[in-house]
Formats: C-alpha cells, sequence, structure tokens
C-alpha cells in the first residue's frame, strides 16, 4: 500500500500509477450476496450447474459486482494519511473488457488521470481504476472515478 501524507502530494503524480491493491477472491458465495442485493439472478451468475455448460464454462461474476469492489481496492491500494474524509464523484468510460469466472483472484491498479484543487482545501481527482484477474490475459473491469477528498 502507498501512503500519501496530505492531499496536494498527489497533484505533480498525474499520469502516474498512485497504487495496487492486493489480491481479492472472488467466491459463488459473494457472487449470490452481489445477486440477492440487487435483484440480478441471471444463470450465468447463480446456476453452477447450467453455467458449466454455458458460453463461460462456469459461473461468472456480475459486472457491477466487479465495479463496486472499487472501495476495497482502493483500501489496499493507497491512502492518505491526513484526509478526514472522501466522496464517490461519479464514474466515466465503465467497461467490463472480460469476464470473471468463479473463484478468480482480482486486484486493482490505480492511475491518477487529473488533479483539481478545490476551494476548500481539498481536491477532485479522475482515477483510472483497471482491474486484473490472476491468469487473464486482459482486464476484466476499467473505469474512470471521479473523487473528491477534503482535509
Amino acid at each position: 500500500m502507498k501512503t500519501y501524507e496530505n492531499i496536494a502530494d498527489l497533484q505533480p503524480l498525474v499520469g502516474e500509477v498512485i497504487g495496487t491493491s492486493e489480491w481479492l477472491a472472488l467466491d459463488q458465495a459473494r457472487i449470490n450476496t452481489f445477486a440477492d442485493a440487487t435483484g440480478d439472478h441471471q444463470w450465468i451468475h447463480v446456476d453452477v450447474e447450467r453455467a458449466k455448460n454455458g458460453p463461460f464454462g462456469a459461473p461468472i461474476a456480475h459486472g457491477f459486482l466487479t465495479l463496486s469492489l472499487l472501495p476495497a481496492f482502493t483500501h489496499s491500494a493507497y491512502r492518505i494519511r491526513n484526509s478526514s474524509t472522501g466522496v464517490n464523484y461519479g464514474l466515466d468510460k465503465v467497461r467490463f473488457p472480460a469476464p470473471v469466472p468463479v473463484d478468480s483472484l482480482l486486484r486493482a491498479q490505480f492511475k491518477l488521470m487529473s488533479y483539481e484543487a478545490l476551494e476548500n482545501g481539498g481536491a477532485q481527482f479522475k482515477v483510472e481504476m483497471m482491474v486484473e484477474r490472476q491468469g487473464g490475459s486482459k482486464p476484466v473491469c476499467i473505469a474512470e472515478s471521479i473523487l473528491r477528498r477534503f482535509p
């Protein structure tokens, strides 16, 4: 995990990777829980036996489940010591280039795309989150997250 003392420490890092998360396991229980929370019980996610004969050979995670792991990935990738809070301001360009088979290990890399100081001493920045699957040949999720952090 990378640690930054202050929000402003990120400003000169535009264009650079500011952190990489730990690996996170995505098992069937988590997929089922997400299905229950969202009402998306499509068989490719929750019907293990049927999914074995489906297009992916196993159940796959919901794309939005992968995206919803952004806070967990962020928590293990980087932190800003002198920041009291952060809020999600939105997302740009969300894509799911590859499926996430059940029992995959995922991690995310965070690249700072832009930084804008706010009048209250905080900052708004855009971070490209690229989620990879261990052993996968391409990312499983790429999203531009717009965040606001406050002192």
